[in-house]
């Protein structure tokens, strides 16, 4: 038997998921996508939809709504075994070719272990292309204190939400306002 000691970075992954799933009421919706989305489409669409939903841009804490006025969108950055969360500060503000550039940018410094721990907090949502890694679909825990987790795959995309805050009508909306922007 041999036993490794986790890095920080996956003590942080194992008490967030552990945290998430042990707290949140999830559930999950996926639609079929009739192709892969690119990175910056998705972001963008999925940050056009947030500013549509208002719930899907919150968090259910201690018994209320939080409605967020920024849409800041968490970046799964998923490669040789690390997993790091950066944010894309203002998502809903840039094009889609803006936050292509902006996710590659950050996902490269993150990466790196050149983004500071202010980096990789404020995300009001997060975003997973698994696409990129040949995934047909995913799903993510709900990063607390999130609404939600939007994972496109190459034929699906799903989204993990509190059910809490976003119930399955909303929910249904949510995701079809972002496969309509894709």
């Amino acid at each position: 038997m041999t036993l490794i000691e986790p890095t920080a970075e996956e003590r942080v992954v194992a008490r967030r998921a552990a945290e998430s799933r042990a707290t949140i009421p999830t559930l999950e919706l996926s639609v079929e996508l009739p192709a892969p989305p690119s990175t910056g489409r998705l972001l963008s669409a999925c940050a056009q939809a947030l500013r549509q939903h208002p719930r899907a841009n919150g968090a259910y804490r201690d018994g209320r709504f939080e409605l967020y006025s920024r849409v800041n969108l968490g970046l799964v950055v998923a490669e040789g075994g690390r997993y790091l969360i950066p944010t894309l500060f203002d998502a809903d503000q840039s094009s889609a070719a803006e936050l292509e550039q902006r996710a590659e940018r950050l996902s490269a410094e993150a990466l790196a272990g050149r983004l500071a721990a202010p980096s990789f907090a404020g995300a009001t949502f997060t975003v997973w292309n698994a696409g990129r890694l040949g995934l047909a679909g995913a799903a993510l825990p709900v990063v607390p204190p999130q609404a939600g987790v939007l994972v496109a795959g190459l034929r699906t995309l799903t989204l993990a939400c509190d059910h809490r805050i976003l119930y399955g009508e909303a929910a249904a909306a949510f995701l079809t306002a972002v496969t309509a922007g894709l």
